[in-house]
Parts: C-alpha cells; structure tokens; sequence
C-alpha cells in the first residue's frame, strides 16, 4: 500500500514539475456549481469577470455519464482567453480561487468551444448551443462559425428539406430556421446562404417543366 502511494505521488510530482513549465494564452478548467466537495464560490463568474479577460462558459453539463454508467457530478466547463501568455501557476492562482480542479493548456479553442454542447459526440448528451456563453466580448457565434465543408452540408439539409416538404416561400424556411434550427441553419441564412437557397426556392415556384428524382431517373 504504502509503496503504491509512493509511486503516485511520484507520478503526480513528474506532472506537476511537466506543467509548470507550461506557458500559453488559453486555459481550460471545470467548474462544479453544485453544493458538494470540490464547489465554486457563489461568486465564481465575477472572479472571472474582475480579471478583465475573455472567458467562456458551457451550459451546466448535468448529463454526463461515466464510462461505469454512473452520472457525473454536474459541471461547467470554462476556457479562458488572455491577452497574453500565463504560465500554469499564474493560472491555478485564478483556479484555485474557484475551488477547481486543476487548469489544462487548450490546444484548440474552437474544438473546445463545440465540446461544450458536445456537438461532435453524437455518442454524448447534446447541449444547447444557444447556452454558451461568451463574457468579456468574447464571440462564441464567430468560433462557431462552420467550415466551408460544413456549410455545403447545411445547405445541402436545407434543399432536401424544402424538396420534401414542398416549400416555395422564403419566409417559411426562414421562420422554420429560426424556431426549430436556430444554431445552425438561421445563422447561415442570414449570413451567407440565402441567395442560393432564394435562387433554388424561386425556381421550384415557377417551374412547369418535369422533374427528375436524381435516385430512380424517374420523370415526374
């Protein structure tokens, strides 16, 4: 026993002296809201605040489950954007301020910022992504902004649901965005999208010629 706790003690040391040499701009940690041990202060998100950074904070992840089937103690994950470098103990001051545990290099702030409504774990429990939140002028819309891959297969959605449900109107596709797909399709509509999708609406109203089913080669 005791020579078990010597070696992880001896692994957490080699860690710790690995991080402190660690120096970047962005910095991840959770947050645990909830009562219980480990808990943030009521005033968790004022402490970020008063550092005058750009941080951003997930939607209350209180569905996670464990690789055991047990669930997760609900929790908040934050990314923090300095204006400059921090070394790790310039960081864990902050954190440990939170009572949380302690902080991670973020090597991708964009990846990070979809985990937090875990929109590339279709696998995981899906969170909104109208619940992000960016503090500090920090645009959470513009590190969702799709690649240029993702909006053709947004755009290619949007043609095969006006197909289906026979719509000719922009302003019922629009409305639809805007209710029921309010995170990907409206943003994309009102950016950049809606010339092709006006073109392609305009089209199916005043058609009179035949139309062909691309799967059958069946003319209708």
């Amino acid at each position: 026993m005791a020579k078990n706790r010597n070696n992880t003690q001896k692994v957490q040391q080699k860690a710790d002296k690995k991080r402190a040499g660690t120096r970047t701009r962005n910095w991840t940690c959770i947050v645990y809201p909830t009562e219980g041990e480990p808990s943030a202060p009521e005033n968790w998100r004022d402490i970020l605040d008063n550092e005058h950074i750009q941080w951003i904070e997930s939607p209350l992840h209180d569905k996670d489950i464990n690789p055991s089937g047990e669930p997760k103690k609900p929790h908040i994950h934050v990314l923090m954007m300095f204006d400059v470098v921090k070394t790790f103990e310039q960081v864990k001051e902050l954190t440990d301020a939170l009572n949380a545990p302690i902080p991670q290099k973020c090597n991708g702030v964009r990846g990070l910022v979809r985990y937090m409504a875990h929109q590339d774990n279709p696998e995981k429990h899906q969170y909104p992504v109208s619940e992000i939140v960016g503090h500090g002028g920090a645009d959470v819309r513009e590190l969702l902004k799709p690649s240029s891959s993702e909006r053709y297969q947004l755009i290619a959605e949007m043609m095969d649901f006006v197909q289906e449900r026979g719509i000719v109107e922009m302003e019922d596709l629009i409305v639809y965005a805007r209710h029921e797909r309010f995170d990907d399709w409206f943003p994309l509509l009102c950016d950049n999208s809606a010339y092709i999708m006006g073109a392609l609406l305009k089209s199916r109203r005043h058609r009179n010629s035949p139309r062909i089913n691309w799967e059958t080669g069946e003319v209708k």
